[in-house]
């Protein structure tokens, strides 16, 4: 028998069990609480369970802490969202947007769990700070400004059309990456001196997101659960090399 790596978090049966049973918890109340829909529960739940039984308890929180950011920003000034017609859906996100913004920092967390190397930790937080970023970016950005600046030539458009930032929005967002880094530096994946490689990567991945959605997405070319998924994994990836570069 092949022996089960001992890098994971989950090395035995007991911790595997321990995860499994947070990770139902966790869909089921974001099933409840209407910041997923049935498909996204089962969605995250896997993702949940990738990331806490490589990463550990501390994987699952930062899941946590991008699940409260997402769902709190996305409920501010929802009646002005709702006129521009960019609101959230109220059932929650579906499998597809749930993968797209998460599948990035599980596979790190794989990575780690089956190599112990800690660069694809960092890379898995750079994951989730993108995530972070870019919807609180979009979502402060959309409640406060009817207008945003198209990242590629800088006119002015309506708040919510693809590859549109705010400045408030990029201020918001670039906070709660902040936010998102040092809660998993509190718990150990990654040491307070590559906090700015997670943030700055993930920040990248925003205006890389951006870039993505004034330019293919916006010509239909691709889907913008595509985009999310480029994005969160732009940030990794930038992330792991400034690690080796260093």
């Amino acid at each position: 028998m092949i022996p089960w790596p001992t890098h994971f978090w989950a090395s035995s049966p007991e911790r595997f069990a321990v995860a499994a049973a947070v990770t139902l918890g966790f869909a089921a109340l974001a099933r409840v609480l209407r910041g997923v829909n049935s498909s996204g529960a089962v969605a995250g739940g896997l993702v949940c369970l990738l990331l806490f039984v490589g990463a550990g308890p501390a994987g699952f929180v930062a899941l946590v802490a991008l699940f409260v950011m997402t769902w709190v920003s996305t409920r501010l000034g929802r009646s002005r969202k709702v006129a521009l017609g960019v609101a959230e859906r109220r059932e929650g996100r579906s499998a597809w947007q749930v993968l797209a913004n998460l599948i990035a920092a599980s596979l790190g967390s794989v990575f780690y769990g089956a190599t112990g190397n800690r660069g694809w930790l960092v890379a898995a937080v750079a994951a989730l700070c993108e995530a972070a970023i870019d919807t609180v970016a979009s979502e402060i950005g959309q409640a406060g400004r009817a207008e945003a600046r198209l990242i590629t030539t800088w006119q002015r458009v309506a708040a919510g059309t693809d590859g549109g930032i705010t400045a408030p929005g990029c201020m918001a967002g670039a906070a709660s990456g902040m936010s998102l880094a040092l809660l998993s530096s509190a718990g150990g994946l990654l040491p307070v001196s590559q906090i700015w490689i997670a943030v700055s990567a993930g920040f990248f991945g925003m205006l890389f997101d951006s870039f993505l959605g004034a330019t293919v997405q916006s010509r239909g070319l691709i889907s913008n659960q595509a985009v999310n998924f480029f994005a969160t994994l732009a940030a990794a990836m930038l992330a792991y090399a400034i690690l080796q570069l260093g």
